[in-house]
């Protein structure tokens, strides 16, 4: 019993590696600087203009990386609302990593809705299955708000079905043990829009906003239950990135909160 009990504590005891690999990262050194990265549990909301949909579909491909790599080996379960992404990215920045892109396009299971109520059908009564089916740890939804800014709902019902939907999602991140990303591209024109970013902040337990000016490009950590929150310059290094910073605004092209 004496000569098992080190190998034991050896067993039991997580290697320093081991721990910091729980963390699941943009890899972007402006934003990992300040966002260490995601964990197991996390649902985290990204605010920005049309452009921060690259990061989302570069997360879509890092989560299929090996561990040592900083990936999750994980396949992705991707919901496009309205057609606000495109499955040409994911293949992009698969080929940036060295992965074959049909390959990398198969563990993403693409899923595109058009209206409020397909999206709140989809995550209550689908999701689930989903997840367990594709072995998924990570989930992304693009455009999480736009159908219920676009359909022809009125404010009570579109504000009743879309916290439903985010109360769903913190609930589902924590009992899985999975990563919810959702992107709130910019919807500055609608009415509707400063009442469910609201929705959104309550429920996410993490928010970042990327922000793009003709001045500044900038994240903020906005929320989160541990991490110190703060806001950081952004600069072209990583593609993903690079997609966010050169695409050319007039004017104002950002989201604030």
């Amino acid at each position: 019993m004496q000569q098992n009990l080190p190998h034991q504590k050896l067993i039991m005891k997580p290697s320093m590696a081991q721990t910091a690999l729980t963390r699941f990262t943009f890899n972007v050194r402006d934003i990992d600087g300040l966002f260490p990265g995601f964990r197991e549990g996390d649902f985290a909301v990204l605010y920005g203009p049309q452009s921060i949909t690259s990061l989302a579909s570069s997360l879509c491909v890092r989560a299929q990386l090996p561990i040592q790599l900083g990936g999750l080996e994980s396949n992705v379960i991707f919901i496009d609302c309205a057609n606000s992404s495109s499955l040409s990215d994911i293949g992009h920045f698969a080929q940036l990593e060295q992965l074959d892109a049909k390959a990398a396009l198969d563990r993403v299971y693409n899923i595109r809705v058009y209206t409020a109520y397909r999206l709140t059908s989809l995550i209550m009564e689908k999701l689930q299955e989903a997840v367990k089916t594709r072995d998924a740890k990570v989930l992304v939804i693009s455009d999480i708000a736009g159908p219920f800014l676009r359909d022809n709902l009125d404010d009570q019902e579109a504000k009743t079905f879309y916290g439903q939907i985010m109360s769903y999602l913190a609930n589902f991140a924590k009992k899985h043990h999975i990563i919810v990303i959702a992107t709130y591209l910019s919807h500055e024109s609608s009415r509707r829009n400063s009442a469910l970013q609201e929705i959104a902040t309550s429920k996410a337990s993490t928010v970042l906003q990327f922000t793009k000016t003709p001045y500044t490009k900038e994240v903020e950590l906005e929320k989160h239950p541990s991490y110190m929150l703060g806001v950081a310059d952004l600069t072209s290094e990583n593609q993903a990135l690079t997609d966010f910073i050169g695409s050319a605004s007039e004017g104002k092209d950002y989201f604030l909160m």
